[in-house]
């Protein structure tokens, strides 16, 4: 009796649940509610659905199972009428969610009883009744019919509620706004977006509307329905299906090529160069927004029921890009390509914390393993292209001697590339450790790079960088010193080195970064040798001329008196002289003009003195046609030298 009384309040409870079912179900067919309001009401149903069931099986533990016969016709009345709902969808064959929301949402209450009372089904079913594997098979069949149609609904509502991703042109949700509020940028580019994202490492992540926000519950719903009948794998299946060539056509819109191992290795410098940039680029947006979109996305309708859609979805894509990065890397080991697999490597290194963080759960090992595995490849081939450049720059030879004894390109190339390189100090610096002998380095003394000292502990450090650009100095100064070798002319030799120290030591003294690098001491140095060879140059070219200048040997024979034929002689020799000197070294460049003019009035001091004291000595021994240039003739011709164009004096007199 104490248990029969007990019941009575449970009883009294099941009255309110079906009472409150009755309103919930009165109020849904009126056609003024808002989306919101239907869906509150939708789930506010499913709810009271599942107390009924947890009632029924408390009143069951209760009573005992209640009588067969009477539960099979209660559970067959109710498999028709949710039969006959779920098949007249499929006789209509509209869409079901054109028709509107209360359409959709009643549907969705089809479906969820179709799956309690194939769930109730199975917990009843008795081996051998007949009537009970009946009405399971057939509630079976219903349910199968349904979730093939949602997979359909939930299909169509994924693809016509794409949203256009135009990189140029979008709107970021910020996922550390709580309201997820839409962030608007104005002008900037997404390239903007992505790097000031990842100067700020990751303080904030954008992502974009992929598919219609208004949309979004509605496959929810469907998802979770589809999950918790067990056809979980069909939903996550259409899921992937979509996004996979939404993610492939987003790749079209980035220009990114799907080109094989051989077809990247087959492309010009050019071409590769310019498919290098563009990967880049898409890269961070890819990874930045794009992914991070495609993942928001993929949470917000499966939430924690799957969290392998995302990766299936988007794990061709993202493989097929660093699948171009990796046949970059096992490509040939040119000197060009080091700033671009620089470029790709820095890149990549800085998006693996968000493609580990997106990609962290077993399913996205193979991307997380992947991009580890080009990142090694990409730093093998950027640190066995800088050393190579050692030895591009070791077998540069020429045949023929550099016309005007000008800058070398080979020269400006050296220090050109080094320049950009400091760029990429921090990462070449990691790349080396451990390709050099610093201890060997420090001892010695032409090759000691600048060393940083550790305040910790007094010790010098010396940066792998810092030791192979002492060697590509180095090396590069050997290289010109053979090149200067095919002068004929010594004096053509002397001005070649002067012109390439001289640039080389410019080039680092106007560079903060290779100043800091290379040391004061390096640029003191090679300062000194251009210095050394301008005055070779001096030497080698005029010494002989200046010598004609002399009073030696111009005395008559047995006599101190001064030979008017000799010194007539000797005048002219001087002239001829100057004037081949005139005709060839307008010819020679010296490119840089404070050098230039520095080396001129250098020249100029000590040929015109020289002439001006030898004529003013001899000037009664000295007819005056005899005289073929003044002093200021011979001052300004010297500022006609190391022009570039050659020119002749043709035999020029100052009376002319």
């Amino acid at each position: 009796m104490g248990d029969y009384g007990a019941t009575l309040p449970v009883l009294e409870e099941e009255k309110l649940i079906a009472a409150a079912q009755q309103i919930v179900k009165a109020l849904q067919h009126k056609k003024d509610l808002t989306r919101d309001a239907r869906k509150i009401l939708a789930d506010l149903g499913s709810q009271l659905s599942s107390i009924t069931k947890v009632g029924e099986e408390e009143h069951d533990k209760l009573f005992g199972t209640e009588d067969t016969t009477e539960k099979s016709s209660e559970l067959e009345e109710q498999l028709n009428i949710v039969q006959n709902k779920v098949m007249s969808w499929e006789v209509d064959q509209s869409v079901i969610w054109d028709c509107g929301q209360e359409y959709a949402d009643d549907y969705l209450r089809s479906v969820d009883e179709a799956r309690k009372l194939t769930e109730r089904l199975e917990s009843l079913r008795v081996d051998g009744d007949s009537k009970e594997d009946e009405l399971l098979s057939r509630a079976r069949q219903v349910l199968q019919i349904a979730m093939n149609r949602l997979e359909e609904e939930f299909t169509y509502l994924l693809v016509q509620n794409k949203q256009p991703f135009e990189p140029e042109h979008m709107s970021f949700r910020s996922n550390e706004d709580d309201e997820g509020s839409i962030a608007s940028f104005g002008d900037d580019s997404v390239e903007d977006v992505v790097q000031r994202d990842s100067m700020s490492r990751h303080s904030e992540e954008y992502v974009v509307e992929l598919v219609h926000p208004d949309v979004i519950p509605e496959l929810r719903c469907i998802a979770n329905l589809m999950f918790n009948s067990n056809y979980g794998r069909e939903c996550s299946q259409a899921f992937i299906n979509v996004r996979k060539d939404t993610l492939d056509d987003f790749l079209s819109i980035l220009e990114a090529d799907k080109l094989s191992v051989e077809d990247v290795l087959k492309l010009e410098w050019n071409s590769l160069n310019s498919k290098i940039r563009r990967w880049i680029r898409c890269m961070k947006i890819f990874v930045r927004v794009y992914l991070a979109s495609e993942k928001w996305l993929s949470d917000q309708i499966f939430g924690e029921v799957d969290s392998v859609c995302f990766v299936e979805s988007s794990k061709a894509s993202i493989l097929h890009l660093l699948k171009f990065a990796e046949s970059v890397s096992i490509g040939p080991h040119q000197p060009e390509k080091l700033i671009r697999i620089l470029d790709m490597y820095e890149v990549l290194s800085d998006l693996i914390p968000d493609i580990d963080v997106m990609y962290s759960d077993d399913a996205g090992l193979c991307v997380r393993t992947e991009c580890q595995d080009i990142l090694r490849s990409l730093a093998g081939c950027a640190r066995t292209t800088f050393l190579e450049f050692e030895n591009a720059v070791a077998s540069s030879i020429s045949a023929n001697p550099f016309r005007g004894g000008g800058i070398h390109h080979l020269t400006k190339y050296v220090m050109n590339y080094m320049k950009t390189l400091m760029d990429y100090s921090k990462v070449l610096n990691e790349l080396l450790k451990g390709d050099e002998e610093e201890d060997s380095v420090a001892n010695s003394p032409d090759m000691r790079p600048d060393r940083e000292e550790d305040n910790s502990n007094g010790s010098c450090y010396i940066s792998p960088l810092a030791h192979y650009f002492r060697s590509f100095t180095s090396i590069l100064e050997c290289n010109l010193d053979d090149k200067s070798k095919l002068y004929k002319d010594e004096s053509l030799g002397h001005l070649f080195l002067m012109n390439n120290i001289h640039y080389m030591a410019e080039k680092v003294k106007n560079s903060h970064d290779l100043r800091t690098i290379l040391g004061d001491d390096w640029i003191r140095k090679h300062n000194w040798r251009f210095q050394q060879h301008a005055m070779n140059y001096e030497r080698a070219t005029w010494s002989s001329i200046l010598s004609l200048l002399r009073d030696e040997g111009l005395q008559n024979p047995g006599s101190n008196s001064i030979s008017k034929t000799l010194l007539k002689e000797r005048l002219h020799s001087f002239y001829v002289a100057f004037d081949e000197v005139y005709k060839n070294q307008t010819g020679w460049s010296i490119p840089d003009c404070q050098l230039r003019d520095d080396l001129r009035i250098s020249t100029s001091l000590k040929v015109i003195q020289a002439y001006r004291t030898f004529v003013g000595r001899h000037s009664n021994h000295i007819s005056e046609k005899h005289i073929k240039y003044s002093a200021d003739d011979l001052e300004n011709f010297l500022l006609d030298l190391f022009e570039g164009s050659p020119r002749s004096l043709h035999g020029s007199h100052r009376g002319k």
